[in-house]
């Protein structure tokens, strides 16, 4: 318990700057009792203006306070960019995520007062589709479609994506997956 007070007290610290004012601080705790992570506690935080989730922790492997806010504002504004292309391709059933770095905003030394657009960066995150049902003929089409519209429309220009088959109970559908790096 005093581990986890110290790190809210350090988190408290780092967003002791005008745009964390905006945020609801530490709606919940994520602890890591498994190694998963490079935290053993973490808060969750919400900034109010757009709704975005994110992590504020001491990194036990650079020794330092960081978060997760850019990457997950960059990977709320890229789902919110290919939700209407994905569930009108690929179906309403169909699931995506997408992720950066968790560090992202460090290692690029962005602001988070002054976010930017993920446009701005020569950033690739990942974009993980998970279709609910078996592969069909013209998926391979429709994956290489899907990689030339986020270019084209200047949605990305580098990236991966990788497009599994999972039913919604959680059965492995196909052994292979789609996997593309551009």
């Amino acid at each position: 318990m005093k581990k986890k007070v110290s790190v809210l007290i350090k988190v408290s610290c780092r967003f002791n700057n005008p745009f964390w004012k905006l945020l609801q601080l530490f709606h919940d705790v994520l602890y890591d009792n498994m190694g998963n992570f490079e935290f053993e506690y973490a808060a969750k935080v919400r900034e109010k203006k757009n709704n975005i989730e994110f992590l504020g922790y001491y990194d036990d492997t650079t020794k330092q306070m960081t978060d997760t806010y850019i990457a997950d504002k960059w990977a709320d504004d890229i789902e919110t960019e290919i939700r209407p292309y994905i569930k009108e391709n690929f179906g309403d059933s169909t699931d995506f995520f997408v992720f950066y770095d968790d560090r992202i905003g460090d290692k690029l030394g962005i602001d988070p007062v002054h976010p930017e657009s993920y446009k701005d960066f020569n950033a690739a995150p990942t974009i993980r589709i998970t279709i609910p049902r078996k592969k069909n003929d013209g998926d391979e089409e429709l994956f290489n479609s899907f990689i030339s519209y986020l270019k084209n429309e200047d949605k990305l220009q580098q990236g991966f994506v990788a497009v599994e088959y999972i039913a919604k109970s959680g059965e492995i559908l196909e052994e292979e997956e789609w996997s593309k790096e551009f």
